[in-house]
């Protein structure tokens, strides 16, 4: 194939700029030669995360919708107009052969003003409740790869190709041995291990549902690796003082997340498209609190998925400090309900998500010629 040249565009969190980055990756892989430029919002954590991945950059000066009626309507609409320019300067000067969305604010200017262009578009939605750029772009791009089925409630249907939600590398090839992850955690093998992850800068619920219930976590065999958050870290430890339970470690970031999940009997988790993916391929028996501060509460429509295939166990947010540590160490003592959460979590795991969202690339970018 000849050399090809693709736009990435989208960001603003995490769930966004990784799949993003996931993809450009596999592009990469299988053709070297392949051109990527990526195009993000200005001020945004795609702008540092990119480049960190080894990608260049371009900024727009684009930003959210205004939730409540202000001044901020009119810088809306004009860092968009300037967005729009811009974004249209970008298609015009790089000449791509395909633009790739992933939702968030610079998607928006940079897929419309490829497709004016008459550029191929493809669009990947992580969430299982479409994203309002995503559903504003579906109807004038070539292919929507989604990861969860029933998708057709927001896009056309016969755009639609479930691929799932690219996953981090290592977790996919790293055959982690646990007693490695016992010894780098200081953790007994003969009990049960339960993981909190909140994000790298924290859930302050579950922080204060660990707050809550450390009685109750000091009476348990079971052992707590608790990430903090780096938002959160000095403010909890502060407050444990000297009562910290030998059982629970505190931490402000799990940087080997392959060793965590690797000793983790139980993960309790937000419900962001990403993590889930990642619950999924690693079968892990999983509770989930969804964040409440969400656009459209899709993290709520996320976990709901695995609910509604008896995947994963839900706790609402407001729940947490009452039923949380309660449910967890429930679940625990339950062996036939944790090798059956483990079951069927498993089998909503897509492992090739990467390569076959590359593959409809590929096939866009063909059926164009």
């Amino acid at each position: 194939m000849r050399k090809l040249k693709v736009i990435v565009s989208g960001g603003g969190t995490g769930g966004h700029i990784f799949p993003a980055v996931s993809i450009a990756n596999e592009l990469k892989e299988r053709f070297p030669e392949t051109d990527i430029l990526f195009v993000g919002a200005l001020g945004k954590m795609e702008m540092e995360r990119v480049p960190a991945a080894g990608y260049r950059i371009i900024g727009l000066p684009v930003m959210g919708f205004p939730r409540k009626p202000s001044f901020k309507m009119l810088t809306f609409f004009l860092k968009l107009f300037k967005s729009m320019r811009m974004a249209n300067r970008v298609i015009a000067d790089f000449k791509p052969d395909v633009a790739i969305g992933v939702g968030g604010f610079a998607s928006g200017p940079v897929l419309k003003a490829a497709v004016r262009n008459g550029v191929p578009a493809v669009l990947q939605e992580q969430n299982s409740y479409a994203g309002v750029t995503n559903k504003l772009l579906a109807a004038r791009v070539n292919k929507i790869c989604v990861a969860y089925p029933h998708m057709e409630r927001y896009f056309p249907a016969e755009k639609i190709v479930l691929t799932g939600n690219p996953i981090r590398r290592n977790l996919i090839e790293v055959v982690v041995n646990k007693s490695e992850a016992l010894a780098y955690f200081k953790l007994d093998a003969e009990k049960p291990v339960v993981l909190i992850v909140g994000g790298s800068l924290g859930a302050r619920t579950l922080n204060e549902s660990v707050m809550a219930n450390i009685e109750l976590i000091r009476k348990t065999e079971a052992q707590i690796i608790w990430q903090t958050g780096s938002y959160y870290y000095k403010e909890m430890l502060e407050r444990l003082g000297n009562e910290t339970p030998a059982n629970l470690h505190p931490m402000e970031f799990v940087s080997r997340m392959d060793l965590a999940y690797a000793v983790a009997d139980v993960v309790i988790s937000r419900a962001g498209a990403g993590t889930i993916s990642e619950l999924c391929l690693l079968g892990k028996p999983s509770v989930l609190i969804p964040s409440p501060n969400v656009a459209e509460d899709h993290q709520t429509k996320n976990a709901m998925a695995l609910v509604e295939n008896e995947a994963a166990l839900l706790i609402k947010d407001a729940d947490s400090k009452e039923q949380l540590m309660k449910e967890t160490f429930s679940l625990l003592n339950d062996k036939s309900r944790l090798k059956s959460l483990s079951e069927n979590i498993r089998k909503l795991g897509r492992p090739h998500a990467a390569k076959d969202i590359v593959d409809v690339i590929l096939a866009v970018v063909e059926s164009q010629k």
